[in-house]
């Protein structure tokens, strides 16, 4: 962490910074830009933090390359010039970046690669596997693999291949393996928080042309804490 900015009940710390880009970490249950909430959210916090560290009068450009869900939250990279939120945006619509997740899946499972089409409903917001000639309906796939299984949940880094909406919630689910505390496919309850996290994600920088690398642990709270001492060498064995 280099920097921390604090936004009412949240605070987003800053993993990386250049004159090109900006990695944070996302708090769980802060949308990425304004929605029908009326929310703050994460694009205006961050503007507001450009503003004020750098003095710039007037409207910040911040790109938005990618996204999360509300609930999850993670590391992000946003672009501070149109540049590189070209080259960001092409690269992660050919997904040529290298993104991975924690999830806490309900179930004993092992080691899978899942490969399904989804397909959204606009009015809901939810995705729903579909067969393969649905119209609408997108490839998507990832891959799962056990990390540690304790009373009766997994814990599971997963590395997706594709970027479609809510897809490691309804593939899992699908599979049989749902998100604990996932509420919308996963019977979770109140008070329960998602356990999907973004936990590290590589890219090209956009004219560097070198890798970049971010991560962040999840919180320890929730589901998450029975499975500690596994994240703490999971993080540090990705980090040597």
């Amino acid at each position: 962490m280099i920097d921390r900015v604090r936004a009412g009940k949240y605070a987003v710390d800053v993993l990386y910074e250049d004159n090109h880009l900006l990695a944070v970490v996302k708090p769980p249950n802060l949308p990425v830009q304004a929605d029908r909430s009326g929310d703050d959210d994460l694009l205006s916090i961050l503007k507001r933090y450009i503003g004020n560290k750098y003095q710039k009068p007037g409207a910040v450009y911040l790109g938005l390359v990618h996204r999360l869900d509300r609930p999850v939250g993670g590391a992000m990279v946003f672009a501070r010039t149109s540049k590189a939120a070209a080259r960001l945006s092409a690269d992660f619509a050919d997904h040529a970046q290298d993104k991975r997740y924690l999830a806490v899946l309900q179930g004993e499972a092992g080691q899978m690669a899942l490969e399904d089409w989804l397909l959204k409903d606009g009015r809901t917001g939810t995705v729903r596997v579909v067969p393969p000639e649905t119209p609408g309906a997108k490839r998507a796939k990832l891959e799962s693999r056990p990390l540690a299984v304790r009373d009766g949940l997994t814990l599971s880094e997963v590395r997706l291949f594709t970027g479609r909406a809510h897809q490691i919630r309804v593939q899992h689910a699908h599979a049989g393996f749902p998100l604990w505390g996932d509420a919308r496919y996963g019977g979770g309850r109140p008070g329960q928080q998602i356990a999907l996290w973004a936990v590290s994600l590589t890219f090209d920088h956009p004219t560097r042309h070198e890798p970049v690398r971010v991560s962040a642990p999840p919180p320890r709270e929730g589901a998450w804490l029975g499975f500690s001492e596994i994240i703490d060498g999971y993080m540090e064995e990705a980090e040597s």
